[in-house]
């Protein structure tokens, strides 16, 4: 079973997430296990107050140490091993060999923080890495840990009715180990509104098909990298 914790300001955010399709799946099926912890318990009454001004000045609010730290360190006492994540712009940007690596841990804490970002000392005391899902801001962690959570779920035994799904997808070790996007995929009918389907894909020839598919995600990777180089220098 692999463990995910999720420790946030708004726990109702998973609500419908931890019940839909194949993560409500895993959840019944005993593959996965989840806990939601909110901050603000951890916080002083009557307000239950997780933010304050930034030192130094500067627009928004910054999350406080001591809820976010008594809060992390309340999942850990009850699940020592657990790796503690933070969903930030400023973390390794995550990608698939780091789903595969997540998803070997046996459990996985994620924080999401809000506002303007943390207070650094969290990061020094109890984060164990950070993680960006790309070059831009969104306003909470809790979008991106579900993201992160789907990419190292469907890699874990049992959760995909069949496994060799995860073998020949976009930058799955074995297409081009690790480097291609996966090539175009059709279903019927044939023809749809003149565009055809590729005669090599009807043809039962297996070899053929997999020289066609490894020629087309080699060409469309290629596409993609110039667009990527392009778009930089604009």
């Amino acid at each position: 079973m692999w463990n995910v914790n999720f420790i946030t300001i708004f726990p109702e955010i998973f609500e419908s997430f931890l019940k839909t399709s194949l993560i409500g799946k895993a959840i019944a099926r005993g593959l996965l296990s989840t806990t939601t912890t909110n901050i603000r318990d951890f916080s002083k009454p009557p307000h239950h107050k997780v933010d304050d001004t930034p030192y130094g000045g500067g627009a928004g609010m910054v999350m406080m140490a001591e809820p976010l730290v008594s809060a992390i360190e309340a999942v850990r006492a009850k699940d020592p091993i657990t790796w503690v994540v933070l969903l930030s712009p400023s973390g390794t940007r995550f990608s698939q060999a780091k789903a595969s690596e997540l998803s070997k841990r046996s459990s996985v804490t994620f924080v999401c923080g809000r506002y303007e970002g943390i207070d650094q000392r969290v990061i020094d005391i109890a984060i164990d890495e950070e993680l960006s899902i790309g070059d831009f801001v969104v306003m909470g962690g809790e979008v991106p840990s579900m993201l992160v959570t789907e990419a190292c779920l469907r890699l874990q035994p049992g959760v995909l009715h069949n496994s060799e799904s995860t073998c020949q997808e976009s930058f799955s070790p074995t297409l081009g180990g690790g480097t291609l996007v996966e090539a175009p995929q059709y279903t019927r009918p044939e023809d749809f509104r003149g565009a055809m389907v590729p005669d090599v894909l009807l043809s039962g020839n297996h070899k053929s098909i997999a020289s066609w598919r490894l020629k087309e995600a080699t060409r469309k990777t290629k596409t993609l990298n110039a667009k990527a180089k392009t778009d930089s220098h604009d």
